[in-house]
């Protein structure tokens, strides 16, 4: 099979990389090239930010990340790194590892928070709070520190990888459970607030994780490729699944489910949702819903 853009400027070229949703047998570099362009048009289109920005891009290890933050410093953007080490065994140390060598070779800064430091590993507080559902308390804490540290560190931007099978699956969940509240705040671009939110953008949601994979394997990005140890069984992993083989046999579905809710449903809830009172946390003074927030209550339980 022949490169499609090739076979338009009359070069025989074999194709690498096939994108049945677009229609599209791509050799490397135009595929590289078409996924950068998408990247770009993504970042224009919903008004992310410039190259004026300070952009803090969260990294975790895995190849959605680490590709991320090369593709926005390859197109010219103001992008470093942030890390958060979550204590999770060899998993964090490797990704760490990984993650202190790449900021090295694309010569950005990088700023590891290291929860064992500021609260405790991960594998710790489920031991302490067994009741709880391990990633809902990861992902409470990270969103904590990472906007907490992008306000400390000078930076406007939070960026984050979250890919189009991410958000699909999230949209997926929150449509059978017809969570409005949840479904009126899923949009690419989260406004910053006051003094209280930075502004969040997630430059990735019109890639699936194939494209971001095959992007960061072709520009020799080593990734962490092993999964969280605790995201195994987690219900966001079999809606992926479910989308995967629908996606099969109708390709374009993914981009297609999420685009037509970006434009037909969206628009009709995003304003309907009221919004909750920001106060702040009495111990630590970030934003919370509550008097004392969320990070800080886990804090209280382990006796910090």
């Amino acid at each position: 099979m022949n490169c499609k853009i090739c076979k338009t400027k009359n070069i025989s070229k074999d194709a690498i990389v096939n994108l049945p949703a677009y229609n599209l047998s791509l050799c490397k570099d135009h595929f590289i090239e078409w996924f950068e362009r998408r990247i770009e048009n993504t970042i224009k289109e919903f008004h992310m930010f410039t190259k004026k920005d300070k952009i803090l891009v969260a990294v975790s290890g895995g190849k959605d990340s680490l590709g991320l933050w090369f593709v926005l410093n390859k197109l010219g953007y103001n992008a470093d790194g942030l890390h958060i080490d979550l204590g999770i065994y060899d998993y964090s140390q490797k990704s760490r590892e990984i993650i202190e060598k790449f900021s090295k070779t694309i010569n950005r800064k990088l700023y590891i928070i290291d929860l064992k430091k500021e609260i405790r590993a991960i594998p710790e507080i489920k031991e302490k709070l067994p009741k709880k559902p391990t990633c809902s308390i990861c992902g409470t804490i990270k969103r904590y520190y990472m906007n907490k540290a992008t306000k400390e560190y000078g930076y406007n931007i939070l960026a984050t990888a979250h890919n189009l099978d991410d958000e699909i699956s999230v949209l997926f969940g929150n449509t059978l459970n017809w969570n409005i509240e949840y479904l009126s705040r899923q949009y690419p671009v989260l406004m910053e607030y006051k003094d209280a939110f930075v502004r969040k953008v997630k430059p990735y949601f019109k890639v699936t994780e194939k494209e971001s994979a095959i992007y960061t394997f072709l520009n020799g990005i080593k990734y962490i490729e092993e999964e969280c140890p605790f995201s195994k069984g987690a219900v966001s992993l079999k809606y992926k699944e479910i989308l995967g083989i629908i996606e099969g046999q109708f390709p374009g579905t993914k981009i297609k489910f999420f685009n037509n809710f970006l434009k037909k449903l969206y628009p009709l809830i995003s304003n309907k949702s009221e919004e909750k009172e920001i106060k702040r946390c009495k111990i630590c003074n970030e934003p919370s819903s509550l008097d004392i927030c969320a990070v800080c209550n886990i804090k209280m339980k382990l006796n910090i």
